[in-house]
């Protein structure tokens, strides 16, 4: 004998529509996917027990949802609101080891640099903030505040007196301005420095490349087969890059970078060529900027502040030949690195853009105005 349910279900063009992409979807979750197919199989007249049993589910939860859908229709298949389990720790026990982990755990009189979960739980303890506690409880409560007390990040306060006014201006260089005026169009900008150290470090055996189930594998030993300094001029506008090769950094290599650039157009005959650099051996102080004026009279050379290389944009392109070009470190000698390092920057050149400079004078003065609410402690004032 067949016991029909007396919860019969007609559906409306939308709520078929509606189940239909809800039962055949391989997104939604897999239990809003079995009450739609429970709520399509009872309108079209199958009984709870046939439809139990082609679906693999216990003929009550089939009763379940027909009769949710009836009285509520599709609002009936979503889950009820639950209590869920008691809260085990108040929202001023939270708060309370929130602000442990934001405190450096001498002064806890714990001999550690920074804090784990473990050890704050420990520590949360031992203080009485807590019977017990768990480190993935603690790791839960950090994460929602986005709070990592185990890791740090390293920064140095400007010492340069004239830090904002040096740092500025060549920020405004990037935004095509110098002095208040805009470029012109014969105005170009370079951003250049000098990569030095750079070892040829010969492997000891053969590299394996990469394979079915395998990383690549470098050679953990090698040999020291000298080093040698590059010498890069980067226009930020034009996104091309000159460079040179020499034994090491000084005056007399960077002079050769600049008399390369300056021979070479469209900075043979511009109107003016600013050089941004920074406070390296190789063109410190107002002597080279003397220098530079004397052997290049369209040539302007611009000082960074002291610590302020994160604001010159050759680095950038350092980071990148570095990480696509050089290492892992592999050279039978000195002039295999520099081969490379001279034609990766052929095929940059081929297909560079501009970097997508956004850091203003604006961001700067924002920059600056934390570091003042800091004291010489380094915490916040």
């Amino acid at each position: 004998m067949v016991i029909s349910s007396p919860f019969v279900i007609i559906l409306s063009a939308t709520e078929k529509a509606v189940l239909d992409a809800r039962a055949n979807s391989a997104r939604a979750e897999h239990r809003m996917v079995i009450r739609a197919k429970i709520v399509l199989a009872a309108a079209q007249g199958h009984t709870n027990a046939a439809i139990a049993a082609e679906i693999g589910m216990h003929i009550d939860t089939v009763r379940k949802w027909r009769r949710r859908f009836c009285r509520q229709r599709t609002d009936g298949l979503a889950d009820r609101p639950r209590s869920g389990r008691p809260a085990e720790f108040t929202p001023a026990q939270v708060a309370e080891v929130k602000a442990l982990a934001c405190t450096a755990p001498a002064d806890s009189g714990v001999p550690l640099a920074r804090w784990s979960t473990a050890e704050l739980a420990t520590e949360a303890v031992r203080q009485g903030l807590a019977e017990t506690i768990s480190p993935s409880t603690v790791g839960r409560w950090l994460a929602a505040d986005a709070i990592k007390p185990w890791q740090h990040r390293s920064w140095i306060f400007p010492r340069d007196p004239d830090f904002a006014a040096k740092a500025a201006r060549v920020l405004d260089l990037y935004q095509r301005r110098w002095e208040g005026v805009e470029l012109g169009e014969d105005d170009y900008v370079i951003s250049a420095d000098e990569k030095s150290q750079l070892q040829a470090l010969r492997r000891r055996h053969h590299g394996l490349p990469a394979a079915p189930g395998r990383t690549r594998r470098v050679e953990f030993e090698y040999r020291r087969e000298g080093t040698l300094a590059y010498f890069a001029a980067y226009d930020v506008h034009q996104a091309h890059v000159l460079g040179t090769i020499a034994p090491k950094t000084g005056i007399e290599p960077f002079n050769q970078l600049v008399e390369q650039v300056m021979t070479t157009e469209p900075y043979a005959s511009a109107n003016r060529v600013f050089w941004v650099v920074d406070n390296g051996s190789s063109h410190n102080g107002w002597r080279s900027v003397e220098r530079m004026e004397q052997a290049w009279p369209t040539a302007t050379l611009v000082h960074l502040p002291v610590h302020a290389s994160w604001l010159n944009q050759v680095e950038i392109y350092f980071s990148i030949l570095q990480r696509k070009a050089i290492a892992p470190s592999d050279f039978h000698d000195l002039d295999e690195l520099a081969a490379r390092i001279l034609a990766f920057q052929d095929r940059y050149n081929a297909v560079a853009t501009p970097f997508g400079w956004k850091y203003t004078r604006n961001d700067l003065n924002n920059f600056l105005t934390r570091l003042r609410r800091h004291d010489h402690t380094g915490r916040a004032a």
